[in-house]
């Protein structure tokens, strides 16, 4: 990643920072509830800000389509930021045109402002150029500190790029790091974990990992579809059976490639779900004909922690079952704990992302035990399938 610019090397001192950051938090009734993605930014916003620069944020919140509504408002949000930030933010009520403008004027060195919703604009995802140079006359360079954006090529994640100087903000730097750490220059013996319900959303993902890694441990819904493609009863369980062709084709290949693939070989099962449900573990070759499939079993663990032993990278995207509903999380979480004892013994480096992996390892108590953990989804996700990300490329190109 050494050709991505990063703010060691900009000029920051009375310069306008057109700083995209990723400030689209969950809120209720106008208060932010899950500050995480504001507290990721701070470093970025603090150091442009120490070093005299005038930070002018940029972002999106929710989906207006074009047009401003009101519960779409960054207003909100840029209190929260104050707040967590322990500094003055200022608000403008358009990110393009007179108000902007206005209060970009109106700072001074080391001061900030939050832009109203980039996307109350349409030129915003349509990455219009005159949308974009209207973006750009109000900074001097541009920092993108909002991977989890980056796999959208919009005017102000992408277009801007290409009209001002730019650099990685440091939480782009540090994900682009472990990014690399994880699959672009590995320590091998990589092992992926990949799990979640679905085989279809994951296609792309499994094929572009049975490619790079030597072992690629599959659990969750998306198990059962595997098992199936090898001609394994898995009762009623969650499974995608009109994709068991697509499953023995990822099969085969890792069979070229030389990738190991390790599929669970006993589960936990019961004849609902919910919450308590009475469960017991089967060998894989005896799942009931009228039951569920929703963890892996004991010895299935085992394999996957040897997996883990082996390794000395690991990359994880998705749970191994129904974590969400005790006691279908026991699996998920014995893994992710050995992962995560192993990262502490220096033996491993771990890279986990997306939505529901962030949540699994938070419910495990280990996030902050990986080497890193993307709380991007759609953009880890397009990382992992070996695609390139507009935002990063064009920080690549610079300007």
């Amino acid at each position: 990643m050494g050709q991505v610019r990063t703010l060691d090397d900009a000029d920051l001192r009375g310069k306008r920072a057109l700083v995209r950051v990723d400030l689209n938090v969950p809120t209720e009734n106008g208060r932010v509830t899950d500050a995480t993605r504001i507290d990721r930014i701070l470093p970025t916003i603090r150091e442009i800000a120490d070093k005299g620069g005038k930070v002018v944020l940029l972002a999106h919140f929710g989906r207006p389509k074009g047009k401003p509504k009101a519960e779409d408002s960054l207003r909100p949000v840029a209190a929260a930021l104050a707040e967590r930030l322990g500094r003055p933010v200022g608000f403008a009520e358009d990110c393009v045109g007179p108000a902007a403008e206005a209060a970009v004027t109106r700072l001074g060195d080391g001061e900030v402002v939050l832009l109203e919703n980039t996307r109350f604009h349409p030129g915003e995802e349509a990455n219009d150029p005159d949308f974009a140079a209207e973006l750009a006359r109000l900074g001097d360079l541009y920092v993108n500190d909002a991977f989890s954006a980056a796999h959208r090529a919009h005017a102000s994640t992408e277009g801007l790029a290409h009209l001002l100087p730019s650099y990685a903000g440091r939480t782009m730097q540090a994900e682009l790091d472990a990014l690399a750490k994880g699959l672009e220059v590995p320590a091998h013996p990589v092992v992926a974990i990949v799990g979640g319900a679905k085989v279809s959303t994951k296609i792309d993902l499994l094929e572009n990992l049975v490619a790079k890694v030597d072992a690629l441990v599959i659990g969750g819904g998306m198990a059962n579809t595997f098992l199936h493609a090898i001609d394994i009863g898995v009762g009623r369980s969650l499974c995608e059976h009109d994709l068991a062709p697509t499953a023995q084709r990822i099969l085969d290949r890792a069979k070229t490639t030389g990738c190991a693939v390790i599929l669970p070989v006993d589960a936990v099962v019961a004849a609902e779900f919910k919450a308590g449900a009475p469960h017991h573990a089967y060998g894989i070759d005896a799942i009931p004909a009228n039951g569920m499939i929703l963890d892996i079993g004991s010895q299935s663990v085992d394999r996957v922690n040897a997996a883990i032993d082996d390794a000395r990278t690991v990359v994880w995207n998705g749970p191994l079952g129904a974590f969400e509903v005790p006691p279908f999380d026991q699996g998920t979480v014995a893994a992710a704990r050995h992962a995560a004892a192993r990262t502490k013994a220096g033996k491993l480096v771990s890279v986990a992302g997306g939505g529901d992996t962030v949540a699994a390892l938070n419910h495990a108590g280990v996030a902050d035990d990986f080497t890193y953990v993307s709380t991007a989804g759609g953009a880890f996700l397009e990382w992992l399938e070996g695609k390139d990300l507009p935002g990063v490329l064009a920080l690549k190109k610079g300007s």
